[in-house]
């Protein structure tokens, strides 16, 4: 988990942006757009908000929220890539724009590694197992072995195919033979009347959609898919623990502009988003969420470029082993 003073330590050890004077001047000359691919209220909408909130009290200019959904992001994603690159239009990118877009759509208007000029990772959620109050299995060991046992008789709901939650399911099937029966909804609206209801076994959530569920008892968050267990839920295991090496998945917040704005513009809001990110509002805010804030190294732009070449790479394998094909 990202501390305040990792955050603080990563800010102070930046060297001091010098700029030519005529360039601080010039951006930037107006407010910046931020391009959220999906609709309001989602964990990629609340999360941008919170960081350029934030970022706008360092670049000293309205950071103004566009949500343009539609395509499964892709339509957000390509108005950012197709945008001036002067550095006043940002992209909310995630993994349904950025990794799993470019697997699932063989005509997708923009390319993730050639369109995209990465400024840095925000935030990760971890992917989570959770099942209604009272489902039999009190662990993912538990739950594991009744998989195994009814040869593909268990049921597990993710919010819709293409999702990190469905690409992490793909792995967790492949990884440990239990042969889970994927159930994809269209949104989480529905999916959650049907979990609470009991009407399939399991569902794999975002932690920030989860959290609440289980703090109110009307759901029981089972394992979480990270390295580490996370604050919010210090009790709960990971599926490592669980039993399965290595296993992880997370959806994610980052920011990028389109390819070709000037490096030290990108520095700038590099610098901003460093800034905001040491802020104790904003880690509280995040954490809250179900959020793990940006470590320095991750929000930078090396660090997101890492980050989607990992993400790329593990979306493609998941889709091979699943037999997805391009559509």
């Amino acid at each position: 988990m990202t501390t305040r003073r990792a955050l603080l330590a990563g800010l102070a050890a930046l060297p001091a942006l010098a700029l030519p004077r005529a360039a601080r001047a010039a951006w930037p000359e107006r407010p910046i757009r931020v391009i959220v691919p999906f609709a309001a209220g989602g964990n990629t909408d609340v999360v941008t908000r919170t960081i350029a909130q934030a970022m706008q009290e360092t670049i000293g200019k309205p950071f103004v929220i566009e949500n343009r959904a539609g395509g499964a992001g892709s339509l957000g994603a390509e108005m950012a890539a197709r945008a001036v690159p002067d550095g006043h239009t940002l992209l909310a990118g995630s993994g349904g724009s950025l990794t799993a877009n470019p697997v699932l759509q063989s005509n997708l208007p923009y390319d993730t590694e050639r369109d995209f000029a990465p400024i840095g990772l925000v935030s990760r959620v971890p992917i989570v197992l959770v099942v209604a109050p009272g489902f039999a299995a009190r662990g993912w060991p538990d739950f594991l072995t009744m998989a195994k046992a009814s040869a593909g008789q268990l049921n597990v709901a993710t919010p819709a195919i293409g999702t990190t939650a469905h690409f992490g399911l793909e792995m967790l099937n492949h990884q440990v033979g239990a042969r889970l029966t994927h159930v994809p909804y269209r949104g989480g609206g529905s999916m959650i009347t049907d979990l609470l209801a009991g009407n399939f076994d399991g569902a794999l959530l975002e932690l920030t959609t989860a959290l609440p569920l289980h703090q109110e008892g009307k759901a029981r968050i089972l394992a979480v898919a990270s390295e580490q267990r996370v604050t919010q839920l210090p009790t709960i295991p990971t599926f490592i623990e669980g039993g399965v090496p290595g296993f992880t998945s997370t959806s994610f917040t980052a920011l990028l502009a389109p390819k070709g704005v000037p490096a030290e513009v990108i520095a700038s809001l590099r610098l901003a988003l460093l800034a905001g990110l040491a802020m104790p509002s904003v880690t509280q805010r995040l954490i809250g969420l179900g959020c793990n804030p940006a470590t320095p190294e991750e929000a930078s732009p090396a660090g997101l470029a890492s980050y989607l070449r990992e993400e790329l790479a593990k979306y493609r394998e998941a889709a091979r082993l699943a037999g997805m094909k391009p559509g």
